[in-house]
């Protein structure tokens, strides 16, 4: 009974159709009954039945439709375990259907890194049929004692994506990243012990990544981009061969140079089984955002990967970086990221890409700038033949720029929903479903957006007296706090500088000094040594 009454509560919405659909019967009822009891009836008063039995019939049918409309909306919003602000829905005693994710859009993302899982993290909030595609990209790295006592492949973004798409995050990275430091056990990690078990059960190392999906209870699955050696090998633009992954920034930045290309050694690594599979039956295919020469491209350079995205129906969208990356992509902007894509791929790999706005606390960027890197310039006229769409996609997150999970994934929901709107297919289940995920979402972003400006001005007025607010201007009340941060750091960076230019300074006096001595003749040295004898002699 108490299930049957929340279908009755103002949250869901459902009074308002039952309504239109009771009046709606109530006209239909009286056009009818006043034409069976008239004996005489008059070409006005039928006009006059016909039209409130109309009328009737169609609030009827208009009742049902929203009615319909409105129950799956609430059978979704019921059953989404995965919302963190659920609503107050409980219809679940009269309706269950886990199912309904299940007919989710097919997504793939490609990538590797923080940027592949932060679109994982979103994106397993609207669909169940999500898979990562991932780089294994640390062969010839030096090796861990785990890695080397359970003979190992480098499992860290596999195992990474796997924790980006567990029902319980936190738990399962825990777990994973869990390394013993007792016993025989000592020194190794517990997700290399993970792997090597479900190798052995499975028999194969692939079939032990994909049924991962049932033991840890993950929302998709994670398949590696292959299973060959794939050592990533950068050229530079001066000629120089980098041979190893994890040296490529660093020797780009000494060599004040930039990154030619890159390729793979062994130029034959095979798909993984199940990639080719995955991106065939994909509606959308996501590549990045992360570091585009080491986690994105490489990706796209095993054998049939790239050919099979060209062919692919689905719908190609490119998160591009929002900041750029030292020793790799130092002063590129959206096109200079694009065309290196183009460049190593070829045209038809990306459709759309979605960018940021760009609209980013300055103190925060003036941080990054301390350490080399800007914000990805906007200069989406360089590149043609692709659709660019500009979102808020960023948050700060522990001191630092990051891509927002919800905002991106809200980006790309939004761009699937407007495809099935092309196709004609508003009525279809999973446009209902993507569609219903959105509007509530951004209902909770507002209302969140709105508590956050609440209580930051409640904090405020505890702080700031009246008397100085009546003071200050509006701009100056507005953004005090960011004038106080950027103050400080130029300060800083001002007694930064004040100590170097010191250092060169006494630098150049003592090689000056240095230098003169070096300048003398022997007469002079001995000379002033005679002088300095007669001095003390004096003195003495």
């Amino acid at each position: 009974m108490n299930g049957f009454m929340q279908w009755f509560k103002a949250s869901n919405k459902m009074k308002r159709w039952m309504f239109l659909i009771l009046v709606g019967i109530v006209l239909a009822c009286y056009g009818l009954a006043e034409i069976l009891v008239m004996k005489e009836i008059s070409f006005q008063e039928v006009g006059k039945i016909v039209a409130i039995f109309v009328v009737g019939f169609v609030a009827i049918i208009l009742g049902l439709v929203f009615l319909n409309k409105r129950t799956l909306e609430v059978l979704i919003e019921a059953t989404d375990e995965r919302m963190e602000n659920r609503k107050n829905v409980n219809v679940k005693s009269l309706i269950f259907n886990k199912t309904v994710y299940d007919k989710g859009p097919n997504i793939v993302v490609i990538g590797g890194g923080t940027g592949l899982n932060t679109v994982l993290t979103g994106l397993k909030n609207y669909t169940n049929n999500l898979t990562a595609i991932v780089t294994i990209s640390d062969y010839g790295e030096e090796i861990s004692t785990s890695r080397k006592e359970l003979e190992m492949l480098p499992m860290g973004d596999v195992k990474d994506s796997i924790i980006s798409l567990a029902s319980n995050e936190e738990e399962v990275e825990k777990l994973l990243n869990y390394q013993f430091s007792k016993g025989k056990l000592k020194g190794l990690n517990f997700s290399d012990i993970y792997f090597s078990a479900m190798k052995e059960v499975n028999g194969n190392f692939e079939d032990s990544v994909i049924r991962s999906n049932e033991v840890i209870n993950m929302i998709g699955k994670v398949i590696p981009v292959t299973l060959d050696e794939m050592n990533i090998t950068a050229e530079l633009a001066n000629g120089y061969i980098i041979k190893e992954k994890s040296k490529i920034p660093e020797i780009v930045s000494d060599k004040i140079t930039k990154i030619n290309r890159i390729f793979l050694n062994p130029s034959n690594c095979r798909p993984a089984p199940g990639v080719v599979e995955a991106i065939k039956n994909a509606d959308c295919i996501i590549i990045g955002p992360g570091s585009l020469y080491t986690n994105v491209i490489p990706n796209l350079l095993v054998n049939g990967v790239t050919k099979e995205i060209k062919e692919s129906m689905a719908i190609k969208v490119y998160v591009s970086n929002i900041m750029t990356e030292p020793g790799q992509t130092d002063n590129y902007t959206v096109s200079d990221h694009l065309n290196a894509i183009i460049e190593h791929c070829g045209n038809g790999v990306v459709d759309y890409c979605i960018y940021d706005t760009g609209e980013i606390i300055p103190e925060f960027i003036k941080k990054y700038n301390l350490e080399g890197q800007d914000l990805v310039d906007q200069d989406i006229e360089k590149v043609k033949g692709i659709k660019f769409l500009q979102r808020n996609l960023s948050m700060i997150k522990d001191e630092k720029i990051r891509h927002d999970p919800n905002l991106v994934a809200q980006s790309i929901i939004e761009l699937i929903c407007d495809d099935l709107k092309y196709q004609d297919k508003q009525n279809d289940p999973q446009y209902l479903m993507l569609n219903t995920k959105l509007r509530e979402e951004k209902r909770i972003n507002k209302i969140k957006k709105n508590m956050e400006k609440k209580a930051k001005k409640e904090v405020k007025g505890k702080k700031t007296k009246k008397d100085d607010k009546k003071s200050k201007s509006k701009f100056s009340n507005k953004y005090s706090e960011r004038i106080a941060s950027i103050r400080e750091a130029d300060e800083k960076a001002r007694r930064k500088n004040e100590k170097s230019e010191k250092k060169k300074r006494s630098v150049k006096k003592s090689s000056a000094r240095v230098k003169k001595e070096r300048t003398k003749n022997p007469q002079e040295i001995r000379e002033e040594m005679l002088k300095k004898l007669e001095n003390s002699k004096y003195n003495k």
